[in-house]
């Protein structure tokens, strides 16, 4: 479900995830296909995980990725989930195929 509130989005970022809501930060963004199927990607994700585990392991990846990185993008974009998301977000059949729990292929 697509909702639009710009006050939940955090600063910096265009969109978020909590399953099973994508909100937006801008009303125009509901015809981005390329963000609205990345988006799609972290539900599966967190359908996956049970929700509350993928926020958590979410979490912990993106603070051993800071300690790795030190740098809050790059720790950011080499979180499994989001080199998962980032790379499929353009073929918008990817669900279509995906199997389950692909994103450990990015770990």
């Amino acid at each position: 479900m697509l909702l639009v509130f710009k006050y939940l989005v955090p600063k910096g970022y265009t969109a978020i995830t909590i399953y099973p809501f994508i909100v937006l930060k801008h009303k125009r963004q509901k015809d981005d296909m390329i963000l609205i199927n990345h988006e799609k990607i972290h539900i599966r994700q967190q359908l996956e995980l049970l929700v509350l585990p993928f926020f958590i392991w979410y979490g912990i990846e993106f603070l051993i990725r800071l300690v790795q990185f030190k740098n809050w993008s790059r720790a950011y974009r080499n979180i499994s989930f989001e080199r998962e998301a980032y790379e499929n977000e353009k073929d918008l059949d990817y669900l279509k195929r995906r199997s389950f729990w692909s994103f450990f292929k990015y770990v």
